[in-house]
C-alpha cells in the first residue's frame, strides 16, 4: 500500500508544478516610439521577475506580455515600464528615466 501511495505521488508531481506557473497575458499600450523603444522596453520586461514573455507592435504602440500571474501583475508591469523612461496605459513614465531617453524615442520624436 505505501508503494502505491509513493507511485501515485510521483505522477501527480507534474502536475502540482503546472498550478502554480499558470500564466496569462496582457497587453499595454505604451509611449514607444522607434525601434530602440522596442528593444528597451522589450529587454527590461524579460527581467521583471514573473515575465515569461514581451512583444512590442511598434505600429500600435501595444506591449503583448505573457506572465505567471502568481509572481507579478499588469500593474507591476506597467510600473516596469515606467521606470524604463515609458507610460503605460494611465502610468506615466518616470520623469528622470524619461530624461536620459535618446531624443527618437520621446513622445513626438521619430527615427
Amino acid at each position: 500500500m505505501k508503494n502505491l501511495f509513493i507511485v501515485i505521488s510521483l505522477l501527480m508531481l507534474p502536475f502540482i508544478g503546472m498550478s502554480q506557473s499558470v500564466t496569462d497575458t496582457v497587453t499595454i499600450h505604451t509611449s514607444a516610439q522607434c525601434g530602440t523603444c522596442k528593444k528597451k522596453i522589450e529587454h527590461d520586461l524579460v527581467f521583471v521577475k514573473g515575465v515569461k514573455s514581451a512583444v512590442l507592435d511598434l505600429d500600435t504602440k501595444n506591449v503583448k506580455v505573457v506572465y505567471v500571474s502568481s509572481k507579478t501583475s499588469p500593474q507591476k508591469i506597467r510600473e516596469a515600464i515606467s521606470r524604463s523612461g515609458y507610460d503605460a496605459d494611465v502610468v506615466l513614465a518616470d520623469p528622470k528615466q524619461y530624461k536620459e531617453l535618446q531624443e527618437c524615442c520621446k513622445k513626438g520624436g521619430h527615427d
